[in-house]
């Protein structure tokens, strides 16, 4: 019992499924291509890679079964605006972070027609018009009750929603290097991201009635009403969302600002110890005259002779 509504336990044998071939795909990864892959010369999966795979699995189990999933669909919107924030951009995340390139380029073989299609989709400019139209319009009432109303629908979305935030890393973190921004263009992309969530986390603060019906229940988990339930979703989505693309901002920056700091540190370093050399040569060479050059001159010049 939760507050005044139940939150039964519910089978999800469709989400047991997706992580144990997720768990599966994984291991074959790891213990029968990655052998091949390190034979050939590739660096083998790292541990930090073992576990963002790890993250990214627990996840998906984590925000797809219950009771997040029961009461995200029938229950709370706010928690399915968190729910729609882990399956866009955390758990997406974890599985750029977790992606070899390697196995990226065994997936999306160079030259084949997935490869064109994923460069095309993962291009900065149209990954972020996939990821934020998309966000826009699952934000629609209609679309809102259409996925309600719907399981296979529903999934189709999640399916959706998580795809656009693989795509929407690429530049940022994805296996290819070649492929992403400098850091300075990851900060813009990102905070570009960070802007258009905004208008329906804003709309959804300060709209005065019922925006999605079907939230609209008269028994409320833990004594929610729908407003206060209403305005909660539209702050995890302006602020929450915002503040962990901003964290991740602020992060690439930092790391830029040290390296580039570390680069000049040694840079000066260089310098220093050229003009140091330099003019330890130029000591040299001005001794050399001194004690060698100068007697030359001397002894091959004639005598001066005195005037009277």
């Amino acid at each position: 019992m939760f507050g005044q509504a139940t939150v039964p336990w519910t089978a999800h044998p469709e989400v047991w499924m997706l992580v144990a071939g997720a768990l599966a795909l994984g291991w074959f990864a790891a213990k029968v291509v990655q052998p091949k892959a390190i034979a050939a010369g590739f660096e083998g999966i790292t541990r930090r890679q073992r576990l963002w795979f790890g993250a990214g699995v627990l996840g998906i189990w984590g925000a797809s079964d219950w009771p997040v999933h029961d009461i995200a669909e029938d229950h709370l919107y706010s928690v399915h605006m968190a729910q729609h924030l882990l399956l866009s951009m955390l758990i997406p995340a974890c599985f750029v972070l977790a992606t070899p390139r390697w196995l990226f380029e065994l997936l999306v073989p160079d030259g084949s027609r997935i490869h064109a299609v994923v460069r095309r989709l993962s291009r900065p400019i149209v990954a972020g018009i996939v990821f934020n139209a998309l966000t826009m319009w699952l934000h629609w009432s209609k679309v809102v009750q259409w996925s309600a109303d719907s399981g296979a629908v529903h999934f189709a979305f999640h399916l959706m929603v998580f795809t656009s935030g693989l795509l929407m890393w690429m530049p940022v973190i994805g296996p290819i290097s070649e492929w992403r921004l400098p850091p300075i263009g990851q900060c813009i992309y990102l905070f570009s991201m960070s802007l258009i969530p905004t208008v329906p986390g804003g709309w959804l603060v300060f709209a005065e009635g019922v925006v999605y019906r079907h939230y609209d229940t008269v028994d409320r988990l833990w004594g929610i009403d729908v407003l206060t339930d209403q305005q909660a979703a539209g702050a995890i989505m302006k602020l929450v969302g915002g503040f962990f693309l901003w964290a991740v901002i602020v992060t690439i920056f930092a790391k830029w600002a040290q390296r580039e700091g570390e680069a000049d540190r040694v840079a000066r370093q260089a310098r220093h110890a050229e003009a140091r050399r330099v003019a330890a040569a130029a000591t040299t060479a001005d001794v050399d005259l001194t004690f060698e050059e100068v007697n030359d001159v001397f002894s091959s010049s004639p005598a001066p002779v005195e005037k009277i």
